[in-house]
C-alpha cells in the first residue's frame, strides 16, 4: 500500500517473468533536513541523494524526498527531483544513484527495489502523467542487477554519461595485501612518496578555508573546466556525522601540498574533491594522500568501497586511478539513464528535452577543448558528469 500527498493507491505488480516480484510498500513523503537525517544510515546512501546537495546543485529543481517502508520497517528511499520542462510542457521525476536500499545485504533486495520502482511509477507515471528518469549507480558486480530489472519493468535505454567508468578500490584489506593490490607502477611511487619527508593529516571541520585556498589557487594555476558541484561544499560541511564529508591534507616541511574530501557514510566513500599546489607532483603527494585515505576509510568507516569516480577522458588520470584500484578492486561503468512513462506524450517531451541538453553538454565540452589556456590537470577534482543540466 503506497500512500503519498494524501493519497493512498496499490501499486501494480510487474507482470510474470519480466523483473523481481515487488513487495507492496507504503511511501512517505518527508521535508529535507529530516530526509538528510533518516537516509545518513541507509548502505546505499550518497551524496547526490542528500537534500543539502541537491536543493544547492539544481536550485532549479523541486525536490521530492520519499521514503519507503514494509510492514512497519524502513527498507528504502528516493530524493526525486521535478525537473520542468521548456515552455511549461510539462515536468520530468529525475532521481540519480537510486533509489536507495537501507540494506543492501537482505535476502529480498532485489523485491524491495523492484517495489519502490512500482511504487514510483504509480506515483510519478501514472498519476501525475510523468517521465520516469532513474540513473542507477554503478554496481561493483560485472551485471548491474538494478539497471536490469529497470529495463525487464519496461524502462527505456537513455543517455550514457560521456566517460561512465567508475574506478572503486576494495577497502577491506590488510595494508599488506591492499600494498601487493596496487598495480607495480602506483606501488613503486608511493614508496617514493614515502621517502619525501610527507605528513598526512585527517584535519576537523573548521580547517575547510585551508582546502579552498588550496582549490582556489589549484583552479586559477591550471584553468581547467570545473564541471564539479563545488558549489554544494558549504552545505555538505554543515551536515552532521555521518553525512559531512572528511578533510584530509598533506604536509611537506609543513607547507600544505595536497588535500582531499571524502564523503565516508554509507557501504561506498566516495572522493569528491581534491587539490594540489606544484610542488605535490615531483612530491608523488596524490600517492601518499589515497594510500592513507584509504587505510583511514578501512579503519574507521563501514565502508567496503572507495569510489574515485571518473576520469573526464584524462588518460594519466586513467592510469594513476586504475594503478589504485589494482587487483582488489573494480573498474565499472554507471549505466545508461533509464526512462518511463505510462503514456507516449510525455516520454516524447522529456526524450526530447534530454536530447536537446545532451547537444549542448558536447558543444560545451568541445569548446573547452579548444580553450588555448586550459591546462589538462593531472589530477583535477572529482569528475560528476551530471544529466540534469
Amino acid at each position: 500500500m503506497s500512500a503519498i500527498a494524501g493519497l493512498v493507491h496499490q501499486p501494480t505488480l510487474a507482470p510474470p517473468g519480466q523483473a523481481a516480484a515487488a513487495l507492496p510498500l507504503l511511501m512517505r513523503r518527508v521535508d529535507g533536513p529530516q530526509w538528510d537525517l533518516v537516509v545518513a544510515g541507509f548502505d546505499a546512501v550518497c551524496q547526490e541523494q542528500l537534500y543539502a546537495f541537491a536543493a544547492r546543485r539544481w536550485p532549479g529543481t523541486a525536490p521530492e524526498p520519499i521514503l519507503f517502508e514494509h510492514l512497519g520497517r524502513l527498507v528504502g528511499g528516493v530524493l526525486i527531483l521535478i525537473q520542468p520542462l521548456p515552455l511549461g510542457l510539462g515536468k520530468i521525476a529525475v532521481a540519480k544513484w537510486a533509489p536507495m536500499l537501507a540494506d543492501t545485504r537482505v535476502p529480498n533486495a532485489a523485491a524491495i527495489h523492484a517495489g519502490m520502482i512500482e511504487a514510483l511509477i504509480a506515483e510519478y507515471g501514472d498519476r501525475r502523467g510523468m517521465m520516469l528518469s532513474i540513473l542507477p549507480r554503478a554496481s561493483t558486480a560485472a551485471v548491474n542487477d538494478e539497471y536490469v530489472a529497470l529495463r525487464k519493468r519496461g524502462f527505456h535505454r537513455g543517455a550514457t554519461l560521456l566517460f561512465p567508468n567508475r574506478y572503486l578500490v576494495s577497502l577491506r584489506q590488510s595494508d599488506d595485501d591492499q600494498r601487493k593490490s596496487l598495480l607495480q607502477a602506483w606501488r613503486r611511487q608511493l614508496n617514493k612518496a614515502e621517502k619525501s619527508g610527507l605528513s598526512f593529516e585527517h584535519a576537523q571541520p573548521q580547517a575547510i578555508e585551508d582546502f579552498k585556498h588550496l582549490y582556489a589557487a589549484m583552479t586559477e594555476r591550471k584553468q581547467f573546466p570545473d564541471h564539479s558541484a563545488y558549489e554544494t561544499l558549504d552545505g555538505l560541511m554543515a551536515l552532521e556525522e555521518p553525512l559531512r564529508p572528511e578533510l584530509f591534507f598533506v604536509r611537506h616541511a609543513g607547507k600544505l601540498v595536497a588535500g582531499a574530501l571524502v564523503f565516508k557514510a554509507g557501504d561506498r566513500a566516495v572522493y569528491l574533491y581534491g587539490a594540489t599546489t606544484d610542488d605535490a607532483l615531483p612530491l608523488r603527494a596524490g600517492y601518499f594522500l589515497h594510500w592513507h585515505i584509504i587505510r583511514w576509510l578501512r579503519d574507521n568507516t563501514r565502508a567496503d568501497w572507495y569510489d574515485l569516480g571518473g576520469t573526464d577522458g584524462f588518460q594519466g588520470l586513467h592510469q594513476f586511478k586504475k594503478g589504485m584500484v589494482g587487483t582488489a578492486g573494480v573498474i565499472r561503468p554507471v549505466p545508461p539513464v533509464a526512462n518511463y512513462a505510462s503514456r507516449p506524450l510525455p516520454y516524447l517531451l522529456g526524450a526530447a528535452a534530454f536530447a536537446a541538453r545532451d547537444f549542448v553538454h558536447h558543444l560545451r565540452r568541445r569548446l573547452d577543448a579548444f580553450n588555448p589556456n586550459k591546462a589538462r590537470p593531472d589530477q583535477p577534482p572529482h569528475v560528476t558528469e551530471d544529466y540534469l543540466k
